[in-house]
């Protein structure tokens, strides 16, 4: 290197953090973009964030993995979902599951870590790090899937996970339950809401009990789902992604790009990225792989505008949500509205309020 070279690594000092009072969110955001470490990887994850919510004719589809819902991070989801800072949401189906045992009155508890697991079995009690769930309130939702919510399925009929969830956010409603739910916002919202792993979830258990208990024959068509998601892709103008973890629900959506680069043979790649992961990318694992890896792949395009945060997502997306919607409630934002017509989905953009 030669010492103009040094000039121009010298052009951004730090802006060391002060402290302020009645410093909102969304500054305390901005200031992180200008010092080191994990704070300003989450000052980047929301300036990203917050440029996809600006950009014109843009679908932004999250995934979300880990126990998020247990957590206490429903409401936030369910905000997101609602005042479209998300367009389309992939989940795990435990975070779907823990939504609807909470959209029916039942809660999850705080804990500890420091516990007889084996005592808690002898009394029905699970346990999810910290937190605490009542076994016989599970079973109840359960029962409540297997017995009441399949009879609105039909037999024989090859349903996505999107038809089927979009199906019991309605069935919430149509039997007045009215809590702020995931579930609930998505099908109110007419967002798309995806499981591809819906048979790893007690949701999937429920409906498989349904089948062999009752004589059912209520099919979930895994791809079906991934052609749907192909197709979102490929008639959006561009998209941008916002990963919680990482898992299924992250490669889902990153194989959706791949899929719509080999059905175009254009570049559908995603534009945007960011990520809120403790997973790290030297155990070569999904969950942890960088974005970087992701343009070797076509799942994330060369000059795509990407962010990644090594942080507890109970941590960061609380924070990065919040300083979202203080700076940008009340503006204006091109939203995508969708038909899924048989093989094909109909794509239409409308301004609205976030």
């Amino acid at each position: 290197m030669d010492r103009e070279t040094k000039k121009e690594l010298f052009n951004n000092p730090t802006v060391p953090i002060e402290i302020k009072k009645n410093a909102v969110v969304s500054s305390m955001l901005r200031d992180m973009c200008s010092v080191g470490f994990q704070a300003r990887a989450l000052g980047n994850v929301y300036r990203v964030w917050r440029e996809m919510l600006t950009e014109k004719k843009i679908v932004i589809m999250m995934g979300l993995a880990g126990a998020m819902v247990p957590a206490g991070m429903r409401k936030v989801i369910s905000y997101l979902i609602r005042h479209r800072y998300i367009d389309v949401l992939v989940s795990t189906g435990a975070n779907l599951y823990h939504d609807l045992n909470e959209a029916v009155g039942f809660h999850h508890y705080l804990g500890t870590d420091d516990v007889d697991d084996s005592g808690l079995r002898k009394i029905t009690v699970d346990r999810i790090y910290d937190l605490l769930a009542d076994e016989d309130e599970y079973n109840m939702t359960d029962d409540w899937i297997d017995r009441i919510f399949t009879k609105r399925l039909e037999d024989d009929r090859p349903y996505s996970s999107r038809e089927v969830l979009h199906e019991m956010g309605k069935f919430l409603l149509d039997n007045r339950i009215k809590n702020e739910s995931i579930l609930i916002s998505a099908y109110e919202g007419n967002v798309p809401l995806f499981c591809p792993a819906l048979g790893d979830s007690a949701i999937g258990f429920s409906i498989m009990t349904a089948n062999a208990t009752s004589k059912r024959r209520i099919v979930v068509d895994m791809m079906k789902d991934a052609f749907e998601s192909m197709m979102l892709v490929v008639r959006s103008p561009r998209t941008g992604v916002a990963y919680i973890g990482g898992g299924v629900p992250k490669n889902y959506i990153q194989q959706a790009a791949v899929l719509a680069n080999w059905l175009t043979k254009e570049d559908r790649s995603h534009e945007y990225a960011i990520q809120i992961t403790t997973d790290a990318p030297h155990w070569g694992g999904l969950s942890g792989a960088t974005f970087e890896e992701a343009k070797s792949w076509g799942k994330i395009r060369s000059y795509g505008k990407t962010a990644t945060v090594y942080v507890d997502a109970t941590i960061g997306l609380y924070l990065v949500a919040q300083g979202l919607a203080e700076e940008l409630s009340g503006k204006h934002r091109e939203v995508p509205l969708f038909q899924f017509d048989g093989d094909d989905v109909n794509l239409r953009f409308e301004e609205r309020v976030l």
